[in-house]
Order: structure tokens, then C-alpha cells, then sequence
């Protein structure tokens, strides 16, 4: 038995350190670098493409879902958290939080979006489905969608819908973060107290997360085809955002270690349990994906499959079949190991192809919505705008999240698990 030297009392700093700053600048650099990409490939999409901004916007919604997944879903993450228990959740509950405390920029970026529905929604484009139809503009089924979907697909409607989601989601952020805050300045914690508030906030907020959150992944994103409808739809994006939120919750915690306080804190067991944790979430988003396919492949249905060919033919299958080597092969056989979950650097890597996998099957998801790109998978300098565009939106969020993580002591020092985890941990030779 070897006896591994821990700390047994928290550093005198519990701030989050200087290399934050470091990384906020690395932020903008990228993000201005690949802004100037973007630019010059929407340019040369307008003359030699002629989509206009079309690609700019299908490529600004990729990188504004999953900056709204981080957000949502770190708050959701918080709420599951305060639920469950467990010392791992003392590891990135800060980080939880700063992805929660970055819904005022999610609010301005999704601006875009709506004021651009009418470019990206065909439900948006024609108030009048069957005058379109008749002009040939949209298929008898799309204009029997867009009909029957009106009351809740329209513009207004989605407007008002939008707005009551940011409208609670703030509420949850708001509570959460400062009774976390709350709690760290009580003088004489009353531990049963805030663990009984946090819970019943948190118990009722998964319930209407889960709830809201479909809601904006049916409006935002599964609308863009006004034909397609999944049961399971929401509840994969509520998985798809835990999976991309862990990855980077785990990655910024392992950054952090690297100074105090989070090297004191860190250890190789709470490590290890993010790392399995992580591994849940590559089985529960497979399990969902593959489920769905089965039952819709198998069900051969008109008014399902078009959705599934749409995505396999033309060339789409290749980015189908990557997405299933990124989003699940290639995570599930790494997290197999317990050696590498105990490997900073390796963790990180393999949380780094998450993320990218999470970008990667937005892509499949959003792309093929369109008449240009369905079953059609071609070279264009528009569709170029995929690797460009998201990425300075998310180095936009990054920058802020980075700016959130700096306001608090990355350490809450009234939980109850923080004594049990400065134990010294011991480990087999």
C-alpha cells in the first residue's frame, strides 16, 4: 500500500488564478482570427455560391445551440448536482455556475436568430402554406405541417415562446447562484438547512428544464423541417447537453489544477468518478440516438424515414457514420479504462473530442434541413462557413464564461463534502 501526500486544509486563496487571463485573451485571438474567416468566406459565398447568408447563419445557429446547450445544461448540471450529492459535484460547481451566469450573452446572441426566422424556418418564410404550395415553392406535406403547426409555429408565437424560456431559466440562474453564495457566507452554516432549500429548487427546476428546454430544441432547431416530429427529440438535446457540459466542466477543473486552489482539492478518486461520469453520459446519448433510429428504420414509415435518408444519401452517410466513431466509438472505448480517467492529459483529450463531437452532430442535425443540402452533400464556400462561424461564437462564450469563473472563490467552504475531500486518499502500488 503506498500513501499518497495530500492537503489536509484548504490554501489561504481559494480566487481562481491568474492563468484565467490567459485564457480569456487566447479567447479573443482565436475568435478574432476565425472571424476574419468568416468574413472572407461568406464574401466568396455570395459571389461564387450566390447563397448570400444563407450558410451564415445555418453555421451561426450550430454555434449558438451549442453555447446555449453549455449554458442551460451547466444549469441543469448545478440542479442534478444539488439532487444527487456526492464530492465530485464540490469540483465543478463553480464552473456550473459561470456556465449558468453566461445566459444575459446566450440572450443577446440568440438576437440573430430571431430576428432572422424567416431566412431559416420555411414556417417563418410563408404565412400562407397553401398559396405556397400551389406556386410549387413548398411539397403538399410541408404546407400540411406548416398549417397544422401554426398556433405554435409562427413568429410571434416563438417570440413569446423564447422569451417566457429565458424568462424562467434567469429566475433558476438567479436563486441558485446566489444562495450558492448565500450559503458560503453564512458564519454558522446550517448544513440541513441550505441542502433542504437547494434541493427543492433543484428537484422543481429539473422538471421544468426538461419541459422548457424541449420546447426551444422543437422551436429552434427540429422546426426546421416542419415535417419532423420525434417523442424522444427533446430528451436527446437534455442528454446531448449533459454530455458536452461535463466534458468541459472536466477539462476547465483539470486546467485548474495546474495552480491552488483546485490542486489542493482535486483528487485522483474525484477524478476518476467525473471520468466514469462522463462515460454514462457517451452510453445514455448513444443508447437514445441508436433508439430512435431503430424504431424509425424499422418503421419504414413516409413520414418519418425521408428525415433518416436525408442524412445517409448524397454523402451524408460518411458524416453519419463519423459522428457515431466521434460521438460514441471512439469516447466509450477510451473511458473503459480506469488508467486513462486518472490521466489529466488524457481525460482532457478525450473531453475535448466530445465537444467536438457535439458540434459535429449539430452539423448533422441542422445541415440537411435544408432543400440545397438534403441528401446532397457538396463542396461550397458556404458550407466552409460550418468551420468557421461556431467557432467564434463559442470563443465569444468562452471568453465570458472564462470572465464568470474569475468573480467567485473557485472553493465553496460550507459544503458539507469539503472536509471528506481534503482527506489524504490512498492507492494500490
Amino acid at each position: 500500500m503506498a500513501h499518497e501526500q495530500h492537503a489536509n486544509s484548504l490554501p489561504s486563496e481559494l480566487n481562481a488564478p491568474l492563468l484565467l487571463n490567459g485564457w480569456r485573451r487566447r479567447a479573443v485571438v482565436v475568435g478574432a482570427i476565425f472571424a476574419v474567416l468568416s468574413i472572407v468566406l461568406a464574401f466568396l459565398a455570395a459571389t461564387i455560391d450566390h447563397d448570400g447568408i444563407d450558410h451564415l447563419l445555418r453555421s451561426y445557429l450550430l454555434g449558438f445551440m451549442i453555447c446555449w446547450g453549455f449554458t442551460v445544461g451547466g444549469l441543469a448540471m448545478l440542479m442534478v448536482q444539488y439532487l444527487s450529492g456526492g464530492k465530485w459535484g464540490l469540483l465543478i460547481r463553480r464552473p456550473l455556475e459561470a456556465m449558468s451566469r453566461c445566459l444575459p450573452l446566450v440572450l443577446v446572441l440568440f438576437l440573430p436568430i430571431g430576428f432572422s426566422m424567416k431566412k431559416l424556418y420555411l414556417w417563418a418564410q410563408y404565412s400562407n402554406p397553401a398559396e405556397a404550395y400551389r406556386q410549387h415553392l413548398i411539397t403538399h406535406e410541408q404546407a400540411h405541417a406548416i398549417a397544422y403547426k401554426h398556433p405554435m409555429l409562427n413568429v410571434p408565437s416563438v417570440w413569446i415562446q423564447s422569451a417566457v424560456c429565458f424568462a424562467i431559466f434567469f429566475l433558476f440562474m438567479h436563486f441558485l447562484n446566489k444562495w450558492g453564495l448565500q450559503r458560503d457566507a453564512d458564519p454558522h452554516p446550517n448544513v440541513r438547512f441550505w441542502q433542504v432549500r437547494l434541493e427543492n429548487l433543484s428537484g422543481f427546476g429539473v422538471l421544468v428544464y426538461s419541459l422548457i428546454m424541449s420546447l426551444c430544441a422543437i422551436d429552434w432547431v427540429m422546426s426546421l423541417d416542419p415535417t419532423w416530429y420525434s417523442s424522444v427529440y427533446g430528451l436527446m438535446f437534455l442528454v446531448g447537453q449533459g454530455y458536452g457540459v461535463l466534458a468541459l466542466a472536466i477539462i476547465t477543473v483539470l486546467r485548474l489544477s495546474q495552480a491552488e486552489p483546485m490542486k489542493t482539492v482535486l483528487r485522483k478518486t474525484e477524478q476518476h468518478d467525473l471520468g466514469k461520469l462522463a462515460f454514462a453520459f457517451v452510453m445514455l446519448n448513444i443508447y437514445l440516438a441508436f433508439s430512435q433510429f431503430l424504431i424509425i428504420w424499422s418503421g419504414n414509415l413516409p413520414e418519418e424515414i425521408p428525415w433518416y435518408l436525408d442524412r445517409i444519401r448524397g454523402g451524408w452517410g460518411w458524416i453519419a457514420s463519423l459522428d457515431f466513431v466521434f460521438h460514441w466509438l471512439i469516447p466509450f472505448t477510451l473511458l473503459l479504462s480506469a488508467d486513462l480517467k486518472r490521466n489529466k492529459e488524457r481525460l482532457i483529450l478525450v473531453c475535448k473530442l466530445m465537444i467536438f463531437a457535439r458540434c459535429w452532430d449539430m452539423f448533422w442535425l441542422i445541415e440537411p434541413n435544408f432543400a440545397d443540402a438534403r441528401r446532397n452533400l457538396h463542396f461550397s464556400f458556404g458550407i466552409l462557413e460550418y468551420m468557421t462561424v461556431p467557432v467564434v461564437v463559442i470563443s465569444l462564450w468562452m471568453w465570458f464564461y472564462f470572465g464568470q469563473l474569475e468573480k467567485r472563490p473557485l472553493i465553496q467552504t460550507n459544503d458539507p463534502h469539503l472536509e471528506e475531500i481534503l482527506e489524504a486518499e490512498h492507492a494500490h502500488a
